[in-house]
C-alpha cells in the first residue's frame, strides 16, 4: 500500500522541477494566498506556508536546528518508474495546507492517479501539527486493507 500525504504526485518520467508547472501549482498557490488575505505573489515564508498550525514548541525546536541544507539536484532528476505500482494507494490531504492547497491536491490525485483524496485537519506539516490524527488515519488505512 502507498499512502501519499500532502504529496507531489509525479507522472512517470517527470522531474520534480517539471512538476510545479505541469500541475499548475503556481496558480493554485496564488489563489490560496489571496484566500489567506495575502498578496497573490507573496514570497514563500516557511512560517506562513508550512508552520502556521504547528504548535509553537515544535516550531521553536525546528528553528533551533537551523535551516536544513538541501540540494537542487533532485529537482532535475526525472522519476524513473514507467507506471505507478498496482498496489492500493491512498492520498491524504491536509485541508488547511497553504502550500499545496486542498482543492489542488484533490485535482492532481484525480488526474494522475484516478483516485479521490481523503482529507484531514491540518496544514502542510500534518506530521508535526496533527501527529495523533495522522497516525490514526494511517493505521486505519492498514486495518481497512487487512479487513478487505
Amino acid at each position: 500500500m502507498l499512502a501519499l500525504v500532502n504529496a507531489m504526485i509525479p507522472k512517470p518520467g517527470e522531474s520534480p522541477g517539471e512538476w510545479w508547472g505541469n500541475t499548475g501549482h503556481g496558480e493554485a498557490k496564488r489563489q490560496q494566498n489571496v484566500r489567506d488575505g495575502r498578496r497573490a505573489d507573496a514570497p514563500f515564508d516557511p512560517l506562513i506556508d508550512f508552520f502556521h498550525d504547528v504548535p509553537q514548541p515544535v516550531v521553536d525546536d525546528a528553528w533551533a536546528q537551523g535551516e536544513p541544507r538541501q540540494s537542487n539536484t533532485v529537482f532535475g532528476s526525472p522519476c524513473t518508474f514507467k507506471a505507478w505500482p498496482t498496489v492500493p494507494t491512498r492520498v491524504l490531504v491536509g485541508r488547511d495546507d497553504r502550500f499545496f492547497p486542498a482543492e489542488f491536491q484533490r485535482r492532481v490525485a484525480r488526474e494522475r492517479l484516478g483516485i479521490s483524496a481523503d482529507e484531514m485537519l491540518g496544514g502542510h506539516l500534518v506530521a508535526l501539527s496533527q501527529p495523533a490524527e495522522l497516525s490514526t488515519r494511517l493505521i486505519a488505512y492498514v486495518a481497512t486493507r487487512r479487513a478487505g
